[in-house]
């Protein structure tokens, strides 16, 4: 019987080829750069804790979106303006993601956070659709999305969106934040003129509507948010969620509203 001792077999080092082949392997799977670090969310707060480090990255938020479920169905109901601080960086954001045909979600936070991670869903949704030859589940959607982000928790992501939409159980309504956090509602709204839009909707909310009267209460909310909330403006946009799925119903300007709630004259158009 031959006895070999294993801890003493020079082990060969890794030829360029074996390199080579094990870097393309590496990029050639998806993947993100992060710090060499166990935890990366630590990581920066102690690299910015140093004296000599630059001032860190604060991210100030101003959206306004909200959702609402009604006797006919879903009204989302959302603003355009992007910015960066004080800067405005745009007026013209898309923040309703049409994730499918028959799901919605809003954007408030981290626009390429939310965007990134809602797109990343709606693959997922296609791909549970084509497996098992049936529509997702609302609350699946919302699930898939929340142990995504609390995979990613403490790594800095900024997400406060919601998820909506039509499934065999009927309408449903999901919040979904940064931290994993899923809540199921009726009403929901996020952002920094939430406040706003809650005071106005849970004014005039009520179950029985027609679907007139829900268009008009998701603009007036989002609308009276930005005319009090610096950070939100834009145009207004307005989708219905029905039982065959999504459809855009509006985009309005807000200085137009204004004109047009107040009875306000244009400066640059003559009263009669």
């Amino acid at each position: 019987m031959i006895n070999i001792d294993f801890d003493n077999i020079e082990q060969s080092e890794p030829t360029l080829y074996d390199t080579l082949a094990s870097d393309v392997k590496f990029l050639n799977t998806p993947h993100f750069e992060l710090p060499p670090n166990a935890n990366p969310g630590d990581f920066l707060r102690e690299t910015f804790d140093h004296p000599s480090a630059p001032k860190a990255l604060e991210f100030a938020h101003g959206t306004t979106t909200l959702a609402f479920v009604y006797s006919g169905g879903i009204i989302v109901s959302v603003d355009s303006k992007s910015t960066q601080g004080p800067y405005v960086a745009s007026r013209s954001v898309k923040k309703v993601i049409e994730i499918t045909p028959t799901l919605l979600g809003t954007m408030a936070g981290g626009a390429a956070d939310c965007s990134f991670w809602e797109r990343e869903l709606g693959r997922r949704c296609r791909l549970y659709e084509l497996r098992n030859k049936e529509l997702i589940s609302v609350a699946a959607a919302s699930k898939i999305l929340a142990n995504i982000v609390y995979s990613y928790k403490g790594y800095g992501l900024s997400m406060g969106t919601m998820i909506t939409g039509w499934d065999k159980t009927g309408p449903q309504l999901y919040y979904v934040d940064n931290d994993g956090t899923r809540l199921h509602g009726l009403r929901f709204s996020c952002g920094s003129g939430s406040t706003y839009a809650y005071g106005v909707l849970d004014t005039g909310f009520k179950w029985e509507m027609s679907d007139e009267e829900a268009y008009e209460l998701g603009r007036r909310a989002v609308y009276h948010a930005t005319h009090r909330d610096a950070y939100s403006g834009g145009a207004i946009n307005v989708y219905h969620v029905q039982k065959d799925g999504w459809k855009k119903i509006s985009s309005d300007d807000c200085f137009k509203l204004y004109q047009k709630y107040y009875n306000i004259v244009p400066i640059n158009k003559p009263a009669n």
